[in-house]
């Protein structure tokens, strides 16, 4: 059996924790406490360390996912987490472009750590924006067209599926090299 770490990234409340929960197969281990700053108004609780789950693609196949802390007080647990990686995710709400900026500080550190592959889960994308969004994502966070940016909803299963597989045929790519 093959096992791959995932990780799970973004700038505060980009959907990271559900993102995990709606795929896990085990109940996650989540480091969520209440919030005791500004940011409360956007959200109840934080991640404070990681959160993890699990899930068994095939017969063959686990990846154990890795999600990171959104606020920066927090970002010392970035490399922690991303030792030993194989991938990671960014996950951007597309509802909050002014989180983009977080977004491409956050894609230049993991690329200090590691030049594992990664896509961009964008979440929150009206249906009837979704190749603006994308594009608007693209062009702020500086990436090539080569780079993954799938539209998602952290809740929806099936769009969680679309994005750790996206991520997984890359990085089963870059390992057959």
């Amino acid at each position: 059996m093959r096992s791959f770490k995932i990780v799970v990234t973004g700038p505060f409340s980009a959907g990271k924790t559900t993102f995990i929960k709606s795929i896990s197969e085990i109940s996650i281990v989540s480091t969520e406490r209440a919030i005791s700053d500004s940011t409360r108004r956007v959200k109840a609780e934080t991640t404070v360390a990681m959160d993890f789950g699990r899930i068994t693609i095939s017969k063959d196949i686990v990846l154990y996912l890795f999600g990171t802390p959104g606020q920066e007080r927090f970002d010392f647990m970035w490399q922690i987490l991303s030792e030993g990686m194989l991938g990671f995710i960014l996950m951007l709400d597309a509802s909050r472009p002014e989180t983009y900026t977080e977004g491409k500080r956050i894609l230049e550190f993991f690329a200090t750590l590691s030049d594992a592959p990664y896509v961009i889960g964008a979440t929150r994308i009206p249906d009837e924006d979704t190749t603006d969004a994308v594009e608007q994502i693209r062009q702020e966070l500086s990436v090539d067209g080569d780079i993954q940016i799938i539209p998602c909803n952290a809740m929806e299963k099936e769009d969680v599926k679309k994005v750790l597989l996206g991520l997984l045929y890359d990085i089963l790519k870059t390992l057959d090299k």
